[in-house]
């Protein structure tokens, strides 16, 4: 058995990850803000490490004695510099890291984590590749994730009351979507074999690649309004409804600066379609998700 550090494990990845690791009989240590949030975990074994991610101090003595780790570098949504707040995580992982008994690290990042500029919200993550690339005697797998089928889940009230969904997306575009809960179980199994060397990086881009006209169609079908539509918002529109939502304006410039890499096709790299790529949930499995949401607006 081995001792594992999981960050973000009050979330979407990191929950099913500390869950799969303590099933097989793993120390994991868990860190995160709210003790209340990890409640369950801590129940079922997991060891609580109570702080933020940017917390070098913090993240040493998790790391001391451990064995391997998963870490994420999540955006502020409400940061005044959403790219400084995430570079000061990835320092004090970094830190943290640093001297510690860890050698194999498995990361999530993202499609577009390729870029060295203009990739918006993803460039904290090109900048951590590069700053964990660079630091020695370490084994790091960076999971370079397509855009999140969850992220679709601010939808359903728009459909409910407009009757259509949208975003600054363009509704003909095909991109690669991934469920949060298909990361997971990739990041668990490299976690648990240990199986990668050096510094590299592996996608992963669901089972195909959708348009928005074929989600709206997609789901509309599984909410009973075959018709539903799919409009894209022009990137003013957009941002000033993200702002009335409550989003800051760094988080919203860098969310539209990826959305227009994506629109205009410069976030693939090497992220060309292999099926070691392909992960198994489909948009039609992640319908039901969204149509539970739909039917208790």
């Amino acid at each position: 058995m081995k001792t594992y550090v999981i960050l973000g494990a009050t979330g979407n990845t990191g929950k099913l990850i500390t869950l799969g690791l303590l099933e097989k009989g793993n120390t994991v240590r868990i860190v995160s803000r709210d003790a209340n949030k990890a409640a369950d975990l801590i129940a079922k074994g997991a060891q609580h490490f109570a702080g933020n991610a940017n917390d070098a101090i913090l993240l040493k003595k998790a790391f001391t004695g451990a064995d391997a780790a998963y870490v994420l570098v999540a955006g502020d949504l409400k940061a005044a510099d959403v790219q400084a707040g995430q570079v000061e995580i990835v320092n004090a992982i970094a830190e943290g890291l640093g001297g510690s008994t860890v050698k194999h690290v498995v990361t999530l990042s993202s499609v577009g984590a390729h870029l060295k500029a203009g990739a918006g919200i993803v460039q904290g993550l090109q900048i951590m590749e590069d700053t964990f690339n660079s630091m020695d005697g370490i084994d790091f797998l960076h999971l370079r994730a397509a855009y999140f089928m969850e992220n679709t889940l601010g939808m359903p009230a728009m459909a409910k009351n407009m009757g259509i969904i949208g975003g600054p997306q363009r509704a003909d575009l095909k991109f690669s979507l991934v469920a949060t809960k298909d990361i997971a179980a990739a990041a668990l199994k490299h976690l648990l074999a240990l199986d990668f060397k050096g510094k590299s990086h592996t996608y992963l881009l669901g089972n195909r690649d959708y348009s928005f006209n074929e989600i709206a169609t997609i789901y509309g079908n599984a909410i009973g309004k075959p018709d539903l539509k799919y409009v894209q918002f022009p990137y003013n529109d957009a941002k000033g409804a993200m702002l009335g939502m409550g989003y800051g304006e760094s988080y919203t410039d860098k969310l539209l600066e990826l959305v227009k890499g994506m629109n205009e096709g410069d976030l693939l790299g090497d992220a060309i379609r292999k099926p070691e790529y392909a992960t198994p949930t489909s948009i039609e499995d992640f319908s039901h998700t969204f149509k539970a949401i739909y039917n208790q607006l």
